[in-house]
């Protein structure tokens, strides 16, 4: 069953009622406008498809043009040809190409909410090059995109062609962020941990720098500290601990008048002529000398 009505710009906007496909009505914006008047000629949107509450499993799926798949909501699978079946879920991103055969939809019982951008065009060629799209691989991304999505189907619902234009430009900036964060998403959590590992060497600046018990805190080992950090910084574990200490006497000696024994007792240096000596090497003068000059 297919009916249309109108949306908020005045166009009309196909709503499909099939409960054999999804619980919920599927809505579609196709292209209004002859192509030929279109400034963009190397990607065009045909259509753009929300279908939530999806429910069906398509079997041999064969499509005469290229599409883009995102799932906002639910998990399933995906299968290319007759190759191994993907797993789908929230935030998952895959192609359907005119030259393969696709078996994907939702696990029994279950559903998804999909959204869907038949596409055409030279641009594509270019993405599959760059690699920013790739046949037959889930690609599982992060981050709420809805915003970028929506307005996609905005402008292709107002019919105007410098609109629809405008949708492309911004599909292939969906496709830029989504392929961006699915590359940073399996290193989200390593991430994560190198974060909470810095900070804690931040931590250090008012008090002796005590390795042993950072790396127990952390779970890791001194020589996976020493890495971790060089890696990190581009300086060995010493060098950038005394980095942060003299950055921070820096800040100290500019903004008062505290007598730099007291700066380097305070930064956690008992010596303070070995602190002068430090500050003179990554700074280039002598604390005294910087406090003058500024």
């Amino acid at each position: 069953m297919s009916s249309q009505m109108e949306d908020w710009t005045g166009q009309p906007v196909r709503i499909v009622e099939n409960r054999h496909i999804s619980n919920r009505p599927t809505r579609i914006v196709d292209l209004k406008v002859d192509p030929s008047r279109l400034m963009l000629k190397s990607l065009t949107i045909l259509n753009v498809g929300h279908i939530p509450e999806r429910i069906h499993y398509r079997e041999h799926a064969r499509f005469a043009y290229w599409a883009i798949v995102y799932i906002a909501e639910g998990a399933g699978s995906y299968r290319y040809n007759d190759g191994e079946p993907q797993q789908v879920r929230k935030g998952s991103l895959f192609v359907l190409s005119p030259d393969a055969s696709y078996h994907y939809g939702p696990g029994a019982g279950e559903s998804w909410d999909e959204h869907y951008f038949t596409i055409q065009g030279e641009r594509i060629s270019e993405w599959l090059e760059t690699g920013l799209i790739e046949p037959g691989k889930v690609q599982q991304t992060s981050g709420d995109h809805h915003a970028k999505i929506s307005r996609i189907g905005l402008l292709m619902a107002s019919g105007i062609p410098g609109h629809i234009d405008q949708a492309a430009l911004l599909l292939e900036s969906l496709l830029l962020d989504l392929a961006l964060s699915a590359r940073l998403a399996p290193h989200a959590a390593e991430d994560e941990s190198k974060n909470a590992l810095m900070e804690d060497i931040a931590a250090c600046l008012y008090r002796p720098f005590d390795a042993r018990a950072l790396c127990e805190k952390h779970h890791i080992s001194a020589s996976t500290l020493r890495r971790s950090v060089a890696k990190y910084t581009g300086y060995p574990l010493n060098e950038f601990i005394h980095r942060l200490k003299i950055a921070e006497a820096k800040n100290i000696l500019l903004n008062t008048g505290q007598p730099v024994k007291e700066i380097a007792s305070a930064l956690g240096y008992a010596d303070a002529f070995y602190f002068s000596r430090l500050f003179k090497k990554f700074v280039g003068v002598s604390p005294d000398h910087y406090r003058r000059s500024l």
